[in-house]
This record gives C-alpha cells, sequence and structure tokens, in this order.
C-alpha cells in the first residue's frame, strides 16, 4: 500500500465527560448516548463488535446489532452453530463495543452470554423481513459452501415452499444471547487525545455499580 497511513488522524472536538455528567449508573447514560447516535450516526447505530474467544484462546470479532436493552442486559441474535455460537459455548465471556465516530465515542461491555427464552426468539424471528426470514432458515452459518449459487438456489427453493405463508417457522438452531453486563466502559474522544474514560463495575454482592476514571 502506498498511502501513508501514518498521516490520517484528527483530534477529536465533540464533548467532554465528566463524572457529573455520567452519573452513578452506566445504564440511562448508555441510553442517552444511543439515541444521540441513532441521530447523529443514521447508519447501523446499534451495530456493536461482538468479540468472543475459541477453545484455543484465540480471540475473534465481528459486527452484529444490539435487538434489546433490559437492565444490565444487551441481546443480539444469530445462528447458534456459528462459529460465535459454538465459542460462546465453550467460553461465555464476551465483550461488546459500540463506536459512534460521528460523536467521539465508544462504549465497552463486558460480561457473560446466555441464550434467550425460546418463546422471546420466535416472537422477535416473526418480526423480521420475510426475505431475512428465509436467509436465516437456509444458512448454515459459518460453514463452507462451494458457492454463491448454492445460497441462490436454496432461497429460491425456500421462497417457493412459503410462498403463500408470511411467516416462517424460526428454526431451532437460531435465537438470540443476553450478554449481562458487569463492566461498561464510556470513552469520549477529546483534543489532544487527552480522551476520558469513565468505567462501572457491577458490584453483585451490593447490586451496584462502582465508577471510576481511567487514563486515556
Amino acid at each position: 500500500m502506498n498511502r501513508d497511513l501514518q498521516s490520517i488522524r484528527r483530534d477529536y472536538q465533540f464533548d467532554d465527560l465528566t463524572e457529573d455528567k455520567a452519573g452513578l449508573d452506566p445504564l440511562p447514560l448508555f441510553d442517552s448516548w444511543l439515541e444521540e447516535a441513532i441521530t447523529a450516526c443514521p447508519d447501523d447505530p446499534t451495530a456493536m463488535t461482538l468479540s468472543t474467544a475459541d477453545a484455543n484462546g484465540r480471540p475473534h470479532g465481528r459486527v452484529v446489532l444490539l435487538k434489546q436493552r433490559e437492565d444490565a442486559n444487551f441481546s443480539f441474535y444469530t445462528n447458534y452453530d456459528s462459529d460465535k455460537g459454538q465459542e460462546i459455548a465453550t467460553n461465555d465471556n464476551v465483550a461488546l463495543t459500540f463506536f459512534w465516530p460521528a460523536l467521539s465515542r465508544q462504549v465497552r461491555i463486558e460480561g457473560k452470554a446466555t441464550k434467550v427464552a425460546r418463546a422471546t426468539s420466535e416472537s422477535y424471528f416473526a418480526t423480521r423481513p420475510k426475505g431475512s426470514q428465509i436467509a436465516a432458515s437456509i444458512s448454515r452459518q459459518s460453514q463452507v459452501v462451494s458457492g454463491r449459487e448454492v445460497l441462490i438456489n436454496e432461497f429460491a427453493e425456500k421462497e417457493n415452499q412459503y410462498q403463500d405463508v408470511d411467516t416462517l417457522p424460526c428454526p431451532v438452531n437460531w435465537g438470540g444471547y443476553s450478554v449481562a453486563a458487569e463492566r461498561i466502559e464510556f470513552w469520549q474522544g477529546r483534543p489532544s487525545r487527552l480522551h476520558d474514560r469513565i468505567v462501572f463495575e457491577h458490584d453483585t454482592a451490593t447490586a451496584s455499580w462502582k465508577r471510576y476514571r481511567k487514563a486515556p
């Protein structure tokens, strides 16, 4: 690559994050940041990088979409037989990372992932566009396929099979995960790289959050 990558940089000028602004509970702060991101970052504001580790401890990251926040639980949906599903089955410790460049903000969440109730997955699946339902039904996610035409043909077959119905049955190997946050870090970009980093850690004994600041 001939581009001078070292010269690509910007100085963050958006806002600051003080302890007063952060408050004592990270969840209202997350909600307010997400609301601002939905306005300021219209392209996939709910996108988050899900990081998992395989049986050998090698990390893997991919982008998924946040579909619900209930208390300190953050949910997304996927194929349980996928790489991420198999890795979660081996090691339920995961991390979620939101990045909203227009706001110079990042949120990092660490916690344990568990499957949501089957009824919850089925209820959400029914709200998905029919094309997305078909794609989920035919996808052997993360497995090797011989070519794109295989997927196109299988999609067409399933589309024909269910042409007279509005909703497909939810596949048994498809559903949601809920990540119970144990640690949430809010990062606010600041001028001269003097960024604000406020961290909340959940104390299970007291069911409360401990807050502290980290150096950028």
